[in-house]
């Protein structure tokens, strides 16, 4: 079964590409790029430059940008807010379904999952045919530990997407919360097929392995996964789970006679 803290790096970051949103003008486009560029150096000064601009009319792109910029700054709550009445407003056309998104993460971000539910579902009524919407919604289920959803939803994504090593993986990691064993086993052998050496593939079979009592299996997977080009969190996780690991394998020992 999925720990807390397991869940919760199974769901986050606030997606770093945002929807460009159009500017009316060939001015308010250079003047949007820059506010937008500026939240990415120095968000309290491009949320400042957003705020004189929504005063001077600036619509839309000025509401996004500082949004954006309220996001940089960690308020996240303020700029999940604005994201999601950017997404509510008239003349946002195709760009609502990722307005919606972007609100869902960051609404993760601020702690409100349920909030972050609401918007990642907006997102897909009107985008149904979106893995990514999917998988985003089923890691805001995830810090819920609504196993089921999740796994529901990722089956969704799979259905448009089959040949996803990450859905595959994180579908893998559901079904194992749920001890579904030889189901999370099935994906993650299928992604493994797809991509020999994922770092976080490599690593959630660890974790299966670990479930199923196969402890000795996990730590070579373990292993592995710090042998790879490993993103520092799955690093960092491989880590802490190899050491929890090792000290009950240590505990098991049987003590040697004297």
């Amino acid at each position: 079964m999925l720990t807390v803290p397991r869940a919760l790096t199974f769901a986050l970051l606030f997606l770093s590409a945002v929807p460009a949103i159009a500017a009316p003008q060939a001015g308010d486009k250079k003047r949007y790029d820059d506010c937008l560029s500026q939240a990415g150096l120095n968000p309290p000064v491009a949320f400042a430059t957003a705020t004189t601009w929504i005063k001077q009319n600036g619509g839309p792109p000025a509401e996004h940008c500082a949004a954006v910029a309220l996001i940089g700054m960690k308020r996240y709550s303020d700029g999940a807010t604005r994201l999601d009445a950017l997404g509510h407003a008239r003349g946002m056309g195709d760009l609502r379904p990722q307005l919606f998104d972007q609100a869902g993460n960051a609404w993760i971000l601020a702690g409100e999952t349920g909030k972050a539910i609401v918007s990642f579902q907006a997102a897909l009524t009107l985008s149904a045919n979106d893995p990514d919407l999917y998988a985003d919604l089923a890691r805001a289920q995830a810090i819920q530990n609504d196993w089921p959803a999740v796994e529901a939803d990722l089956n969704a994504a799979l259905a448009i997407q089959p040949r996803r090593t990450d859905l595959l993986t994180l579908r893998a990691s559901a079904r194992s919360a749920q001890n579904h064993f030889p189901e999370a086993r099935s994906d993650i052998d299928a992604a493994l097929l797809l991509s020999p050496k994922n770092p976080d593939a490599i690593m959630e079979r660890g974790s299966i392995k670990r479930d199923s009592g196969d402890l000795k299996g996990a730590q070579a997977d373990l292993q592995m996964v710090l042998s790879l080009n490993a993103s520092a969190a799955t690093r960092a996780q491989a880590q802490r789970d190899l050491a929890i690991l090792d000290q009950a394998a240590a505990k098991s020992a049987p003590v040697k006679k004297k």
